[in-house]
């Protein structure tokens, strides 16, 4: 799994590392109290004191009082997967992470991953990675729990808002390095989906772009939704392939106030209509393109209000291998706005339909007659979307029975009246093919950009 690093930029701070000798030795008397602690540990603790371990936890100590889920310490292991999300693929569950209010939180789960396909969803928190709970853990430390070899299994305990408590067992998968899909819907109408800003992006974009024009596409819908961010340079890149030249992309600004405003350095090469979609896993460099092509082109959002990340984060690299992100500078979109922990709010407000939003079944378990549960609550509402009568109360009476083995009958499948296996996978695909053929919001989007190809 990834950890969530949204924007990052060059950055000169340099940090000198502490050379934890003598407190007498030392020039620096506001570090007189950490020396003290470091001599008198070192000379009467009653076991032998590594040295190493106790500079890690002073490192450690010192970002975690910062109290900002986007600064952390990450050890050579940690280090390795975090350069792993930006460059290449990797192998895991596929979600962006981060820590909020003491939760690890998921911002996005990445398009296509196991994640996405279990049906984990922006701002689950997690609770308990193979029954061990992640209370009090770092970013980097649930991470590591959660990544591991293809094929292998992990279950996530997760709090859903009004849903409750759900349990997902997930098999890790090697989590593709492609960012940008492209397609033609209708009409001469282009879709653009962008699933995380990575270092090629920028290119496969310019890739998707050309093609749709040789296609002669008339208007472009630029699908920004599940989108966690990524690299800030791509951001600016991507915008300024649609942004005018001279006009704002975004502002960064130091924490002595001071600010410096990125513009579109080149003509934009996209020349017909387009309109953007978010939701509210849309996050960080995907809110900077958003914004920008919304502030200096009018180009309309529809959707859902994005997540909210306002913040720059830049990264340094210990002789050690080991690395420390932190948090430089707050971005401010082209007209000023700090839109961390708001979001951005679209222009059409569209919300996807109820059942869009049900979690995960596992097919490994068996839902019967007589089962009370969040699980068969959910299966009775996946039943339902699919246009099969059902109360919707969370208890597998006799009435259920006979409606699944209904829904056997009608799919070819064995007529047991239980809910497992083959029968709990052409449920969920079902429920996910209508969700692609009733995408409310990718509906209106393209009746916005009707309207502004007329």
């Amino acid at each position: 799994m990834a950890i969530v690093l949204t924007v990052i930029i060059t950055c000169g701070f340099t940090l000198t590392l502490l050379n934890f000798t003598s407190a007498s030795e030392k020039e620096n008397d506001s570090f007189e109290k950490l020396y003290s602690a470091y001599d008198t540990l070192k000379q009467e603790y009653y076991k032998k004191i590594d040295d190493e371990k106790l500079v890690e936890g002073a490192v450690k100590g010192m970002v975690e009082s910062l109290d900002d889920p986007y600064t952390s310490y990450m050890d050579l292991k940690e280090s390795e997967g975090f350069e792993e999300n930006i460059s290449s693929s990797f192998e895991g569950i596929g979600a962006e992470v981060t820590e909020t209010n003491g939760y690890i939180m998921i911002v996005s789960p990445i398009k296509g991953s196991p994640a996405e396909k279990a049906g984990l969803k922006p701002r689950d928190k997690i609770l308990k990675v193979d029954n061990k709970s992640v209370e009090g853990m770092s970013v980097n430390e649930a991470v590591s729990l959660i990544r591991g070899e293809k094929g292998t299994k992990v279950s996530l305990e997760i709090e859903r808002d009004g849903v409750g408590t759900l349990t997902f067992t997930i098999t890790r998968d090697t989590i593709p390095i492609e960012t940008v899909y492209s397609e033609v819907v209708e009409n001469k109408i282009g879709k653009i989906q962008i699933t995380k800003f990575s270092e090629n992006t920028g290119k496969e974009l310019a890739d998707a772009l050309t093609e749709l024009k040789e296609k002669k596409v008339k208007g472009i819908v630029l699908d920004l939704r599940q989108n966690p961010g990524g690299l800030m340079d791509q951001a600016i890149t991507m915008s300024n392939m649609f942004v005018d030249k001279g006009k704002k992309i975004l502002q960064v600004e130091a924490k002595d106030g001071s600010k410096d405003i990125y513009k579109a350095e080149n003509q934009p090469i996209v020349d017909v209509p387009v309109v953007v979609i978010t939701d509210n896993g849309t996050a960080s460099a995907a809110e900077i393109m958003a914004a920008a092509l919304n502030e200096s082109e009018g180009i309309p959002i529809v959707g859902e209000k994005t997540f909210g990340k306002g913040t720059v984060q830049s990264a340094k690299t210990f002789e050690d291998g080991s690395s420390m992100k932190y948090t430089i500078a707050k971005w401010l979109t082209p007209s000023g706005k700090w839109i961390h922990e708001k979001g951005i709010e679209p222009q059409y407000k569209v919300t996807l339909p109820e059942y869009a939003h049900l979690p995960y079944l596992n097919p490994e378990k068996t839902l019967q007659e007589g089962d009370v549960s969040t699980e068969v609550k959910t299966a009775e509402k996946m039943l339902q979307a699919l246009g099969y009568k059902t109360d919707v109360d969370g208890y597998f009476d006799k009435a259920l029975k006979n409606t699944v083995v209904a829904f056997q009958r009608d799919h070819q499948l064995k007529q047991t009246g239980k809910i497992s296996q083959d029968t709990t996978i052409k449920l969920m695909d079902l429920v996910r093919e209508k969700i692609e053929k009733n995408d409310t919001q990718m509906k209106k989007a393209i009746e916005v950009l009707k309207s502004k190809m007329e």
